[in-house]
């Protein structure tokens, strides 16, 4: 059943479900989930009729859910779908499309990036850097690289990092199971990287020499929490004095059962030594009831204007998080979706806003819905 409270939708866009959505100007770039469906470049001017403009196709087994857009320079990930079955491996080549949109209606192929295994998960992008998540012939799980795009027809790898135990060519040898410590994706701010490792927790590194990341610390809370990390968003502004790092757990890949998936504040004043202080869960999902996969958190907003943090939460749709006193995390509103058609529930995946101050909420199974505040 939908609910709201201090949101209200503007619009809505039938779409394949999608795991990214981004918007530059009055243009949204969404990435699906699975093919043929790869990005849909919609028209939002008018944000209560959006208007496809373009869409990019995937073949079968592929998929390019994550994209990302700067001065008309569009990125997209191509990995491996291990959902379809229907297509053969050795058709698959993963990595990252480059496009052209200045014209967004004839988005324009520049380069495709190529890369071993199942390709690239999720990236950042600054307009010339891109910061992804690629699988690499010889390391296990997906490792941080750097690729240059001063030149997008010709993006060139400047610097990797791993975490010790990944690279098993060079005879390293993980302490863990399977692909368990894995770059889910990093982010930049300065001359840092801030890296999500999935059940490795997270990772600082010091970019300023880009051809040598250098480890500065990390944290892991899995176990004793069970779920993977997702996210890992420096603040672009101090909160109380305080350097604060928003990190979200997604709900899914447990360990062992366990508390469903929350958003943590963790203090990196003192980068060597980051520490959480607090955390945000929705009212009464941790009960001590289990709850299945894909209920609790998955991702907060990249974008961030103020100390009021959009976050997808799954099957509970937007949740909007003041964190004005970081100490004590609190909802001032929320929007859950009607179920979307062919759906058992909601399932929101991920969320942005625009300088209009609308919210663009994905839903991973189909469907994009326009808020505002009321």
């Amino acid at each position: 059943m939908s609910s709201a409270n201090g949101l209200r939708q503007v619009g809505y866009f039938d779409c394949p479900g999608g795991g990214q959505i981004v918007v530059a100007g009055t243009t949204a770039f969404i990435g699906h989930m699975r093919a043929p469906a790869g990005t849909s470049i919609v028209d939002i001017a008018d944000p209560a009729h959006p208007r496809l403009v373009a869409r990019l196709e995937m073949p079968p087994g592929t998929h390019s859910h994550k994209v990302r857009v700067h001065d008309g320079l569009m990125l997209i990930n191509r990995e491996r779908n291990g959902a379809d079955k229907n297509a053969p491996p050795e058709n698959f080549r993963g990595g990252l499309g480059i496009y052209d949109v200045t014209r967004p209606e004839n988005p324009r192929e520049i380069a495709r990036w190529e890369t071993d295994g199942m390709g690239v998960h999720r990236f950042d992008f600054d307009g010339r850097h891109a910061y992804i998540s690629p699988t690499v012939a010889g390391y296990r799980g997906n490792i941080v690289m750097t690729l240059d795009l001063a030149d997008p027809s010709r993006p060139r790898e400047v610097g990797r990092w791993w975490m010790p135990g990944q690279w098993t060519a060079g005879g390293e040898e993980p302490t863990w199971q399977g692909t368990a410590h894995r770059c889910h994706h990093p982010l930049r701010q300065g001359d840092r990287l801030y890296v999500s490792y999935w059940h490795g927790g997270f990772v600082i590194l010091d970019i300023s020499d880009m051809a040598k990341p250098r480890f500065v610390s990390s944290f892991d809370w899995s176990p004793p929490f069970a779920c993977p990390t997702h996210t890992t968003l420096p603040l672009p502004f101090p909160l109380h004095g305080r350097r604060v790092m928003l990190v979200a757990d997604e709900d899914v890949a447990r360990t062992a059962p366990g508390p469903p998936a929350c958003l943590w504040l963790v203090d990196i004043t003192d980068e060597q030594h980051p520490m959480p202080f607090a955390s945000f869960q929705v009212d009464g999902l941790d009960d001590g009831t289990p709850q299945p996969e894909f209920t609790a958190c998955h991702q907060p907003s990249e974008k961030v204007t103020g100390t009021e943090i959009p976050a997808a939460w799954f099957a509970h749709g937007l949740r909007l998080i003041d964190i004005a006193d970081p100490r004590r995390p609190r909802e001032i509103g929320h929007f859950l979706p009607d179920i979307p058609e062919g759906s058992q529930r909601v399932q929101s995946n991920d969320v942005t806003t625009d300088d209009r101050g609308l919210f663009y909420l994905l839903d991973r199974l189909r469907g994009l819905t326009i808020l505002e505040r009321c």
